[in-house]
Parts: C-alpha cells; structure tokens; sequence
C-alpha cells in the first residue's frame, strides 16, 4: 500500500506549526512581564516584572516608579542618574537593582526598604560613602561597588549574613572594619587597588571565603590568622609591599593560585611546601636570591615565575615537579641550571631571557629539554 508524498508532507508541515506555535507561545509567556520601556511600564505598573533601561540616557527617575510593585529585576546601568528617587524604597518585591555606570553620589536611606534585594550593582559611580542602612538588605548575595571613590565601609556590613560575592576594587580604602570577619557566607572578596597598608585579624573568620584579591595595595604584612582560610583557592597579593610571609601561609591546604608579583621578598617561608593544592606560584618581580629544596614537594604545580629576581642558582630538587608545564626565570643572574632540569617532562615553557652567563650553554640546555619551547 502507497502512502501519497503529498500527505505525507502536509502532516509534518501541521506537526511542525504545532511545534512553532508551542515555542513561540513559550517565549512570549517569557517575554510577559519585561519591559524596556518606562512610559508603557508605568500605564501597566502591576504587569511588570523586569525593567530593563540601560543605556536610555536618563538624567532622573520619575517618582512614578514606586508603582511597580511587582518589579523583581530593575536595570538602570548605562546612565547619567545624579540622583534617585527615594520611592525607589517601595518597590518591596525587587530582587535585582543594576545602577553601574552613572554619576550617583550616595544612596537615599530608603534602600533599606528593599527587603528581597539578592543582587545590588553600584560599579563606576561617584560613591564616597555606603549608608549604614545597608544592614537592613538581609538578602544580599552580591554586592558591586568596585570604581567608586570609598574611603570607609561602614561597620554595619557585617550585618548581610547571606552576602557570598563583595566587590570594592578600584576605591580609596585604607582601612577595613573589624566587622568584616562576620560576613560567614563569603565566597569572594575584592580588594584590588585600594590603599590598604595592613587586614584586620579578623578576616580569618571567613571561613568560607575562597577568593581574595588584594593587588596593588600598600599591605607590608599579612595577619597570621590568614592561616584560618581554609576553604581559600586564590588569593592575588602581587604589587603591596611585602617584604616577608608569615609561615601561617602553609596552612592554606586548599590553595591553588598565590599570585606574589611585584612585591620585596627576599626570601620564601619554609612552610610554603605544605601547599600541597597549589598549581600556580607568581613570583615575579621580587629579591629573591635562593629558593627553598623543600619547592620540591609541591608536586601539583603547574606554573612558576620567578622572572626579575637575583637568582644565581636553582636546587637541584627544582627536578622533583613533575607536573611544571610553565617556567619562568628571566632576567636573574643564573650561572648555570642543574641538570635534574632534565625530569621535568611536562615542562612545555621555559624562559631563559637576560641571563647573560647562560648563552654559552644553549645547546647543553636544549638537549636536557628537547621537548620544551625555550625562549632565551
């Protein structure tokens, strides 16, 4: 029995406009609710859910916009605001508020009318100081403040117990409040280019912090309590001016990347081979004249840089990393390298430049490592 061609067609083209109609119907029950446009949001204020207005070249926030008293998501980044509303206090079921990239110099007190607030983005404004109020957003996860002009945070931080991201990088921190050791649920904490000369022992108390940048800070020591951090993955100090470590920093069993760039460290705590997680050590930049034998126990790292220090020679225990992919030791005052160079089998990068003594031993040195891109 012969099926006709044409019928067959007709059906799967039936099949195939259900199928669109469903898709189609599913988007726009999505799109229901989000709006871009503020004049049609407020003739349907209980309609709207999410409030996208980047980039809308809005000098001001008509007080109409407490209306919206289903608002869950309000975008306003990518404007000229100076100042906001304080209605902005009745929009009680928002979530997330974006005001990044405007010229907004404080906060109206109102904020902390904002009960369900998770997500509060504050990044490249004008803000010289963080209302208090701030203790009442028990909701918050994330909170961006980084490129402002902040010299303080209040200690009333300490008080969003579910904050688990904060950003302050690019500020004019010098200090920070002892408060700061309460934030329990703190996954991340950035740091970079404040004015911070020393930490609060207190910040050994985030427990479940597991990201720390502090780049380009003035820090000359670190608190021993650094050694409570036991959840820490990264932690970025290149560019303070460190001249030592605490030996407490072998404590950081879970580490993987320590960033010591740009620093005055003359030499490596003995404890740092009790870093048994670490696959990235930078420390490019410093005054180290010898490293440690015991570097040889840090069997899972994958990257060293010890570019621009006064190395004249490296242990021979340098052979035991078996899992090095990435060598850096350029511009030292290398004599010589030892031969144990020759077991670092999954070394692919080794950079040689301005070591002037070892230019004769080119060769000798490529047949130790005839697998390895070699950059003298």
């Amino acid at each position: 029995m012969s099926h006709s061609p044409t019928k067959h067609f007709r059906k799967k083209g039936i099949i195939l406009s259900i199928i669109l109609l469903y898709c189609f119907g599913n988007l726009k029950a999505q799109e229901k609710g989000t709006y871009s446009d503020l004049a049609k949001a407020l003739q349907n204020p209980k309609d709207v859910r999410i409030l996208d207005l980047r980039g809308r070249e809005l000098a001001t926030l008509p007080k109409e916009i407490g209306q919206l008293q289903n608002l869950q998501e309000l975008d306003l980044s990518y404007n000229q605001l100076t100042t906001l509303p304080k209605e902005i206090g009745q929009l009680q079921n928002l979530q997330e508020l974006d005001l990044s990239y405007n010229q907004l110099t404080t906060l109206p007190k109102e904020i902390e009318q904002l009960q369900k607030l998770q997500s509060l983005g504050f990044r490249y404004n004008k803000l010289t100081t963080f209302p208090k109020e701030i203790e009442q957003l028990q909701k918050l996860q994330t909170l961006h403040l980084n490129h402002n002009q902040l010299t303080t945070l209040p200690k009333e931080i300490g008080q969003l117990q579910n904050l688990q991201e904060l950003d302050l990088n690019v500020n004019q921190l010098a200090t920070l409040p002892k408060e700061i050791g309460q934030l329990q649920n703190l996954r991340s904490l950035d740091l970079r280019d404040n004015q911070l000369t020393t930490l609060p022992k207190e910040i050994g108390q985030l427990q479940n912090l597991q990201t720390l940048h502090l780049y380009s800070n003035q820090l000359t020591t670190l608190p021993k309590e650094i050694e409570q951090l036991q959840s820490l993955q990264t932690l970025h100090l290149s560019y303070n001016k460190l001249t030592t470590l605490p030996k407490e920093i072998g404590q950081l069993q879970n580490l993987q990347t320590l960033d010591l760039t740009g620093n005055k460290l003359a030499t490596l705590p003995k404890k740092i081979e009790q870093l048994q997680n670490l696959q990235s050590l930078e420390l490019r930049d410093n005054q180290l004249t010898v490293l440690p034998k015991k570097i040889e126990q840090l069997q899972n790292l994958q990257t060293l840089d010890l570019t621009g220090n006064k190395l004249t020679t490296l242990p021979k225990e340098i052979g035991q990393l078996k899992n090095l992919q990435s060598l850096g030791l350029s511009y030292n005052q290398l004599t010589t390298l030892p031969k144990e160079i020759e077991q670092l089998k999954n070394l692919e990068w080794l950079t040689l430049k301005n070591n002037p003594a070892l230019i004769p031993q080119k060769n000798e040195i490529r047949k130790l490592l005839p697998n390895t891109k070699i950059d003298f």
